[in-house]
């Protein structure tokens, strides 16, 4: 039993931390202008947000790269890549894991677009969609779509790993329509 209740203090004790750590931030909406991101991808080059002007831009934050989860999506989206480039728009993958890592999970799947490398997790922490446990961070698996003036058009929480580039492609279509 001391063990039980050895958990049940180390759980509150990581809920009002991380309650703590991410006071005063307030979620981001539709319609506000994205954050910014100075991110290496998988070979290094940098990328920021002003990258993407004029451009349709699916960002997506996921967990670990050669996950089952977040292997399933980055393929999903590589597989749909065409289409969602159609739409004059462009994926870009970030999570907490470094430059060398995403190069062997790109490599190892042939992902064509970039995986940027958060190893701070500050990119990820501005866009609500950091996990931090101390000793340990990641990325929930949230995706941003971004209009071509950098504002947020569309944002999805925990995300189908399977469908999420699906979603991405009837949204696009939908929202290019309505802005025509």
């Amino acid at each position: 039993m001391e063990w039980l209740a050895t958990l049940i203090i180390l759980a509150i004790l990581i809920y009002f931390w991380h309650k703590k750590a991410n006071a005063g931030t307030l979620p981001l909406e539709v319609g506000q202008t994205a954050p910014d991101f100075r991110l290496p991808d998988q070979t290094g080059k940098i990328h920021t947000l002003a990258d993407y002007s004029g451009k349709w831009l699916a960002l997506y934050f996921y967990p670990k790269d050669d996950t089952p989860g977040c292997t399933k999506q980055a393929c999903t989206y590589r597989d749909d890549l065409d289409n969602i480039t159609a739409l004059d728009a462009e994926v870009v993958g970030i999570s907490v894991d470094d430059v060398n890592s995403h190069a062997s999970f790109a490599n190892k799947f042939n992902l064509r677009f970039p995986l940027l490398a958060d190893n701070t997790g500050e990119t990820t922490r501005r866009y609500h969609s950091l996990i931090n446990l101390g000793l340990v961070k990641a990325a929930k698996r949230n995706t941003f779509l971004i209009d071509p003036q950098g504002k947020i058009a569309k944002i999805y929480f925990s995300v189908s790993p399977s469908r999420n580039a699906a979603e991405i492609i009837n949204d696009l279509k939908e929202l290019k329509v309505s802005e025509a």
